[in-house]
């Protein structure tokens, strides 16, 4: 076996075992499945994939400043793909919960360059939005992903009304962005 074959079985393993661990989580009760992600990051202290498995763990249990240092550490090392994705969105979410408003902002603005169609980061950006005082941005945003993302006979004919609003409200904040919805 190669190299590269042996780091793509142990890879597959621990992926088996996160995807078994997070199988049987009781989101009421995660005392045993933090534990369980503890004894598994010891023994890959600095996998990326761990780091935020740990972190969503910390954070279903309402820990958002220890999720959110894990977070940190995930996204230091480098997370790829879908995980990136969601590392980014629930990272972004923590730090609004933590009153972070602002790097929660920018966290989904970093976020949204990277994956601009996921509308998991949209809805997710417009609360935080939200939460900073940016209400017109965070309804304009929402508008936008209703627009874009929700097909709808009754809804097609009121698109460019949708648009036009959602670019109307976003200028009402002020700020000179785009309020969250990816026009500039």
């Amino acid at each position: 076996m190669t190299g590269g074959a042996v780091q793509a079985g142990a890879e597959a393993e621990l992926d088996a075992e996160l995807r078994e661990l997070l199988s049987v989580r009781n989101r009421e009760d995660m005392a045993p499945t933090i534990a369980a992600l503890l004894e598994v990051h010891h023994r890959h202290p600095g996998n990326p994939r761990v780091l935020y498995e740990v972190g969503g763990a910390y954070d279903t249990a309402g820990e958002e400043e220890t999720a959110a240092g894990f977070y940190e550490q995930a996204l230091a090392l480098g997370l790829e793909g879908d995980v990136l994705r969601r590392c980014y969105l629930q990272y972004g979410s923590t730090l609004r919960l933590l009153g972070r408003t602002e790097e929660s902002l920018a966290v989904f603005a970093g976020a949204r360059r990277a994956f601009p169609g996921s509308v998991s980061l949209g809805v997710f950006e417009a609360l935080s939005l939200h939460a900073a005082g940016k209400a017109n941005a965070a309804l304009a945003g929402l508008l936008v992903l209703l627009a874009e993302n929700v097909s709808s006979e009754d809804l097609e004919r009121y698109l460019p009304a949708l648009h036009g609003n959602a670019d109307y409200l976003a200028s009402l904040d002020g700020d000179g962005d785009d309020g969250g919805t990816g026009r500039a």
